[in-house]
């Protein structure tokens, strides 16, 4: 199966246009208040019109359920990925909203797998990223030999300060499970603007 690219932290129009150009297959929206990567109002307007091929992620952190679900209806939301400690039964119901749920997980060498088989049957997928009091956006990379201790069959997305001199790394990578790449803080001129052909590099290698 091909691997998936992911695109987040977009907030500015002419920039998200010209990622949506490229044509990944996840474009993620920060809706965050502490986040350098927040998205406006006005620009959040911006995710409707996203092509229908790319399927928009709103990035949330510990949000009030009520809040996702008008944000789902209000921007066309395909996606929703959460990255505080939201619960089994908090991504059950998102789900239940007709959406995909990513939970994301903060990895160190202290980061107990196990905790993760209560979301196994309420989740699409999980994301790994680097353990950080910001939830996520870090631009560093964990040591990805920690995921020889994960022994669920869930695919996941792989995020944390990846870079152009990761690719070569990535296409080894032998797990099935590897469902898709997460492209940050690393592909980016300010927080919140990619690096257009920066990112054209990394597709051409992946793809």
């Amino acid at each position: 199966m091909k691997l998936k690219i992911k695109i987040c932290g977009m907030k500015q129009a002419a920039n998200i246009a010209a990622v949506a150009e490229l044509q990944p297959d996840y474009l993620g929206f920060i809706f965050y208040q502490k986040s350098p990567r927040l998205i406006s109002e006005v620009s959040a307007e911006l995710i409707k019109y996203v092509p229908p091929t790319i399927k928009t992620i709103g990035v949330f952190v510990d949000e009030d359920i009520q809040v996702i679900k008008q944000h789902i209806i209000k921007y066309n939301l395909k996606a929703i990925q959460l990255h505080g400690k939201e619960s089994a039964t908090y991504c059950q119901e998102l789900r239940s909203a007709g959406v995909e749920v990513i939970k994301a997980f903060g990895v160190d060498e202290n980061f107990d797998f196990s905790i993760l088989e209560s979301y196994l049957n309420e989740v699409d997928y999980f994301l790994f990223d680097t353990q950080t009091p910001m939830h996520g956006g870090s631009g560093k990379v964990f040591d990805w030999q920690m995921l020889e201790k994960y022994n669920l069959d869930k695919p996941y997305f792989l995020s944390g300060g990846i870079d152009l001199i990761h690719k070569g790394i990535i296409k080894k990578i032998n797990d099935p499970r590897l469902y898709a790449v997460d492209l940050n803080s690393k592909f980016e001129l300010e927080p919140g603007i990619k690096n257009v052909e920066k990112l054209k590099d990394f597709f051409k290698e992946m793809k």
